[in-house]
């Protein structure tokens, strides 16, 4: 099959492999480079894998533009495969291929359509996900489902270690349904709309917490969730640092208020919150290094 892939982040590139090595990949469309740090160019994880596999890169600041739309649909292809893009995808795009838009999506549609369903899934406490091959339309990941494929939620899963693994698992499945698009026996089903969430799109505040508006289980889903970004911050020590590892505890001392520090074992340190405590494995401090815990705070006290 002759294809347009649409991809930029980790998610999309198992997809771009399994394309690339079992059909036509005329072009990868991806987003165009942006500024990092120290002024170097972003990582654009799928446009790199397309550079290495020799493929032809494409990087318009907006699809949608009608000089973008032309150079696609110039290249003729028999579907347009999209994953972890970021842009929405125009209806002249969609319509142009015979086997129209294609997504692989990080969720059990209609659950968790949107921007970021790893996170929302693990925010929410699911016990599963999954993948799901979509026909795209011209709503928000409102098409029907050709296929979809469960995995467990692990207790200790984060979005990136979850997302690596969807990206697997929906690589393997769009591959079966592109074969069964090209033998006419793909089947799409249409969502039902009374079950759908929204997963949007992370913002920084998402990541602030307050120990007197949380539980440990949710700072662990938070702390789990928002990597790499936001992340998550809390008062600790007399100023706000980012939290990079812990896990809930047990129930805080009689009289503790949240936000107390009621424990220091070894390099973890526990603190209070509305319910139970939350154990800090690691965190790193406003320009500092990453660091344990109990070390943070050894810091603090030799400084006061």
């Amino acid at each position: 099959m002759r294809i347009v892939f649409c991809g930029t982040a980790d998610f999309a590139v198992p997809s771009l492999r399994a394309l690339a090595d079992a059909h036509d990949v005329l072009a990868v469309v991806t987003q165009p480079d942006r500024p990092g740090s120290r002024g170097q160019p972003a990582a654009r994880p799928v446009g790199g894998a397309a550079e290495r596999r020799r493929l032809r890169v494409l990087r318009p600041e907006r699809i949608r533009a009608p000089e973008s739309v032309e150079t696609i649909l110039a290249l003729r292809p028999d579907a347009l495969v999209v994953a972890a893009y970021g842009q929405i995808i125009p209806a002249a795009l969609l319509d142009g291929p015979r086997f129209g838009g294609v997504n692989v999506h990080g969720s059990l549609l209609p659950r968790w359509r949107g921007a970021s369903p790893v996170a929302a899934a693990i925010l929410a406490g699911d016990e599963r996900t999954g993948v799901s091959i979509m026909r795209m339309d011209v709503g928000l990941d409102t098409g029907p489902v050709y296929a979809t494929r469960a995995i467990d939620i692990a207790s200790t899963d984060t979005t990136p270690m979850l997302a690596e693994r969807l990206a697997e698992h929906g690589a393997a499945v769009l591959l079966q349904v592109l074969e069964g698009l090209v033998a006419g026996t793909a089947v799409a089903v249409a969502q039902d709309n009374t079950l759908a969430s929204h997963a949007p799109r992370l913002a920084r505040q998402d990541g602030v917490v307050e120990w007197d508006a949380v539980s440990a289980v949710d700072v662990d889903r938070r702390v789990r969730a928002l990597q790499p970004w936001p992340g998550v911050t809390a008062a600790l020590g007399g100023q706000r640092v980012r939290i990079l590892v812990g896990t809930p505890g047990e129930a805080a001392p009689l009289g503790a208020v949240p936000g107390d520090v009621v424990a220091v074992e070894r390099e973890d340190v526990a603190v209070a919150t509305v319910q139970c405590v939350y154990r800090i494995a690691a965190v790193q401090p406003p320009g500092g290094r990453p660091m344990s815990a109990a070390a943070y705070l050894r810091g603090r006290r030799q400084r006061l």
